[in-house]
């Protein structure tokens, strides 16, 4: 007699395990966990992305640039702490640079951020000697180009002007120099010289009459160097675009992959 064929008995499923189930999302928390501390290291160490809000440093950056910065050239800052990762070069002259602004008290007392992260151009180094004849900056007693093309002619209304923020100048101008005596009031196009002292840089930005800069807050310590930016990675005109959503409609094509100088 034939025996009846197995072919058409419904297989049972074996049940999954309660073990089985908790080993297989343990290893996705693993998998998950391990992606995000990776992601956190790279922005920490090596790079991270910053946007551009400001127009202070155009034609160099516009407002909308995204940057990828990096972080590691100018040694990486170890968070929650006030230490840097050794550099792999010091900051240089002309160099755009990223960086935690000074103390701002005037800042402070609006109720914004005292000490936000800036990007401006390094035009001071320590024991260089800086100062401003009608809107001509001279490092060293050489004029360098304005503002790298940004300004070619003075704004009227800024070049004489006095603010209480550039009084922090007359304690470090020099009363006699070969380049001659820093003025007794600092204006706008009209300071210094003065010497970089050690471990402090001087920021400008490239707008120079668009750029609250280190002529208002003063010299930035070295250790509050945060890295260099690369290239634009993604750019759209933010700051006068008649579009709708210009985020989407309005991006700036021939930016993206500009290296920066």
């Amino acid at each position: 007699m034939a025996t009846p064929s197995n072919a058409g008995r419904a297989q049972k499923a074996r049940p999954v395990s309660q073990r089985s189930r908790l080993r297989n999302l343990w290893e996705n928390v693993k998998s998950i966990v391990g992606a995000l501390a990776i992601f956190l290291i790279l922005r920490a160490f090596l790079i991270e992305a910053y946007r551009i809000p400001s127009g202070s440093m155009i034609p160099t950056l516009l407002v909308g640039d995204w940057l990828f910065v990096n972080k590691a050239i100018f040694g990486a800052h170890v968070p929650f702490t006030h230490t840097n990762l050794p550099a792999y070069r010091e900051p240089r002259r002309s160099d755009v640079v990223v960086f935690v602004s000074p103390f701002q008290a005037d800042e402070d007392s609006l109720g914004h951020d005292p000490t936000p992260t800036l990007v401006k151009r390094l035009v001071g180094v320590p024991g260089d000697t800086l100062y401003m004849r009608t809107g001509v900056l001279y490092v060293n007693g050489i004029a360098q180009r304005q503002g790298y093309g940004a300004e070619t002619r003075a704004n009227p209304e800024l070049a004489n002007s006095v603010d209480p923020l550039f009084d922090w100048q007359k304690k470090v101008g020099l009363r006699a120099s070969r380049f001659g005596p820093a003025p007794p009031q600092p204006t706008h196009d009209n300071w210094g010289p003065l010497v970089v002292p050690p471990g402090k840089l001087f920021m400008m930005g490239d707008s120079r009459y668009n750029s609250k800069d280190s002529r208002y807050w003063g010299f930035v310590p070295r250790e509050n160097v945060r890295g260099k930016p690369l290239f634009v990675y993604y750019s759209y005109n933010a700051d006068d675009s008649d579009r709708p959503l210009p985020m989407l409609t309005d991006i700036r094509w021939s930016r993206i992959g500009h290296w920066i100088r």
